[in-house]
């Protein structure tokens, strides 16, 4: 069992980094460890765990920027975001029960690290487009800080958006700062019942490309719809398919009419108001759907979204499973059947003719262990990776081996 070292200060953990550094030690590098199911599994022999590094340190509320320590909880965050109206616009999701832990347990360092990002992200982008600045501790032993308060602050190389989705493969953050946004007034969902895949997509196209302002598009077939709490999806006994909309309560109730009666060509529409809309996207932004039956393992596609259908169609043509949309269709989580080879195969194989990528999200440590769990990278993209690795940890002792062998 790996030895856990949790430093209770940026300068316990500067020491720790460089005693590991020194020695040669692999450390496998977790927030609450809420996401460590996420990549290859870990071999290192210590465990650092930034769960001793808390609190919000800074926060402005009418400048729009909250900085925190790594290990803070999201809970904490979105705690003090909501006394002041406030929220992270990228709507970060929590996969903890997703990957068979708790909920709630997710700290912001492991959001920004993993670079999650929720069903907003269509509108308000991704986590790394709020992430402002850092302060963190390479590989090398060596302390650094990076980026500033706000945006025009970030010049020369941008660390942020390099670290944000490195996965703690090249530097411990000790610190971020994000922009934070008004939460707004009003919140409505239009669903539309029904739809085929293709339709579907079809259906939120029409509702992104309209002037409608959507902040939330996501299809959710018959058998993810059924798993929601919210008793207008789970009764609908069939394909769900849902577009949102945010802002001013005279703008919400305009262009939620106006979506109804677009929308209306493709099938019927109801109408979901603040409590519904904030539970059933939270549910989309979380996969609840696949949160249960632990033994399937579970694949998050990127792909162009009038692609969407054909690839699952293509994968569930080989493969046991279910899908569920979200981001207009650009983004897919799949559930397939236990598998040796994780559906790798196949699941690569339905992407390659319409490009994007796969990541396989929740298996079982050996098949995690024999599986390319990112997607593979194209020489040029290898080489610079391999390169980044060399700069920042030339020693490779920060979770080694992650999300690529070698590095």
């Amino acid at each position: 069992m790996a030895e856990r070292l949790r430093p209770e200060s940026p300068e316990q953990l500067l020491e720790t980094v460089r005693w590991a550094a020194g020695e040669e030690t692999p450390i496998e590098v977790i927030g609450a460890g809420s996401k460590r199911a996420i990549g290859r599994p870990a071999t290192a022999t210590h465990e650092l765990e930034l769960t001793g590094l808390t609190g919000i340190g800074l926060y402005e509320p009418n400048e729009l920027v909250l900085g925190a320590a790594a290990g803070t909880l999201l809970s904490e965050i979105e705690a003090a975001l909501t006394a002041e109206n406030q929220l992270l616009a990228f709507e970060p999701p929590d996969l903890g029960p997703l990957l068979g832990g708790k909920e709630g347990a997710q700290t912001i360092g492991g959001i920004v690290a993993c670079n999650l990002s929720g069903p907003r992200r269509i509108k308000a982008g991704a986590a790394r487009d709020h992430f402002l600045g850092l302060k963190a501790v390479s590989g090398r032993g060596e302390a650094f800080k990076a980026g500033g308060r706000v945006v025009k602050n970030v010049t020369g190389y941008d660390l942020c958006k390099l670290l944000a989705g490195s996965y703690g493969t090249l530097a411990v953050m000790s610190e971020v700062t994000l922009k934070v946004l008004p939460a707004p007034a009003k919140t409505r969902t239009v669903l539309v019942f029904g739809l085929a895949d293709a339709d579907a997509v079809k259906a939120m196209t029409a509702g992104l490309t309209s002037a409608h302002e959507i902040s939330g598009a996501a299809h959710l077939p018959q058998p993810a719809a059924e798993t929601s709490k919210v008793d207008y999806v789970a009764k609908a006994a069939g394909a769900v398919t849902a577009v949102r909309v945010e802002g001013p309560q005279a703008s919400v109730e305009h262009r939620c009419a106006a979506l109804r009666r677009m929308l209306g060509e493709f099938g019927e529409t109801e109408e979901l108001h603040g409590h519904n809309s904030a539970n059933l996207w939270a549910e989309i932004g979380n996969v609840s759907a696949f949160a249960g039956e632990q033994d399937r393992l579970i694949w998050r596609l990127s792909v162009p979204p009038s692609e969407g259908p054909v690839v699952v169609a293509a994968v569930m043509d080989k493969i046991a499973g279910q899908a569920l949309y979200d981001w207009g269709g650009g983004l897919v989580w799949l559930a397939i059947e236990p598998r040796e080879d994780s559906g790798a195969p196949a699941i690569r194989a339905a992407i390659a003719k319409s490009g994007g990528h796969a990541t396989l999200i929740r298996a079982p440590r050996d098949v995690r262990a024999a599986t390319e769990v990112f997607q593979p990278q194209e020489p040029g993209a290898a080489g610079l990776t391999k390169r980044l690795k060399e700069s920042f940890d030339p020693r490779r002792i920060l979770n080694p081996g992650r999300m690529y062998e070698g590095v």
